[in-house]
């Protein structure tokens, strides 16, 4: 479980000051899916910039100087590769020819191993399996739609890929994890994170004039908006988990990677739900009355909804007994 959140600025209009703030608020409302890392990418003078810490959002400094029309961000929950190691955490950088990027991951992919050998990748002391991604990007001389593509329809797992081109071109890579994202017409702006709620919770600290739409993003799709805001979608085709489900390594690999992430994510929801003024008491109670962790993260988000819960919750249990 990690975040994925950014924007693209199309037209402009919009200060750098304001770009900020809201990625400041994106990035701290990620964090009820990661604290281990955060990290944001973003365009200068044609070159990519990458700067990430093995901290928590709310106390790392996101800075990006004033010109920029993108950034892509990420909220970490380590799963394989320590944060400690920065190396480790998102985004990453690669490059494609004369074209360099920045790739973010929200998920976990399970055939990194065997594509590094079967498509003969060089060896790296990256450790984090969203890695495989950037290396098979990297085998295309072009970071265009048909390599995105292509890596999509190689790697198996949970996955959304958020990759930002060195002409400040955005790709949204939607697999089978969550992505919201939104318009601003009148701006000219896009603002996009794993969550509607995170992305909702943000645009309430931070004032954003005009309407907006939402962009429906499906599963297996893949999103390119352009520097001056166009936005084409193009599909392709995930790969399923036969062949992985009939190997016996990879089939225990998965059923345990799924079991630990759902205990850490309980375990990480009892870390930071104090900062939203919940008690581990009250998350625990909702756990056992039913609720799963996605729930309780968007619970999180509302504060009159997350009462209403506890309550009911409270309630119910009363009864039982």
């Amino acid at each position: 479980m990690c975040a994925v959140f950014g924007f693209l600025d199309y037209k402009g209009k919009t200060s750098n000051a304001v770009l900020k703030k809201l990625i400041h608020y994106l990035s701290v409302a990620a964090e009820v899916r990661g604290t281990d890392a955060t990290g944001i990418a973003y365009v200068r003078d044609g070159s990519m910039v990458t700067y990430k810490k093995p901290k928590p959002s709310h106390k790392v400094k996101l800075f990006f100087p004033r010109g920029t029309r993108s950034v892509i961000g990420h909220t970490r929950f380590t799963t394989q590769g320590s944060e400690k190691r920065n190396c480790n955490n998102h985004p990453f950088e690669g490059h494609c020819g004369t074209e360099a990027f920045a790739l973010a991951h929200n998920g976990v992919l399970y055939n990194d191993r065997e594509l590094r050998r079967e498509q003969h990748l060089p060896t790296t002391p990256i450790e984090t399996d969203s890695y495989i991604a950037v290396q098979l990007l990297e085998q295309g001389q072009q970071l265009d739609t048909e390599n995105i593509k292509r890596m999509a329809g190689l790697v198996e797992g949970s996955f959304v890929f958020t990759i930002l081109r060195n002409d400040n071109t955005l790709f949204l890579v939607k697999g089978n994890n969550p992505l919201t994202l939104y318009h601003f017409p009148a701006l000219g702006l896009y603002v996009y994170a794993s969550t509607k709620s995170i992305l909702d919770n943000a645009l309430k600290k931070v004032k954003l004039n005009g309407k907006y739409s939402e962009v429906d993003v499906s599963e297996g799709e893949i999103v390119k908006m352009s520097s001056s805001g166009n936005l084409h979608k193009s599909t392709f085709t995930m790969q399923d988990y036969i062949h992985t489900m009939f190997n016996p390594y990879n089939w225990n690999y998965l059923n345990y990677a799924k079991w630990w992430e759902a205990n850490e994510r309980e375990e990480l929801l009892l870390e930071y739900c104090g900062t939203f003024g919940v008690s581990e008491e009250e998350v625990e109670l909702l756990l056992e009355v039913g609720y799963d962790p996605d729930e309780i993260e968007e619970l999180l988000m509302d504060t009159a909804a997350m009462e209403e819960a506890i309550n009911e919750a409270k309630t119910l249990l009363q009864c039982e007994a």
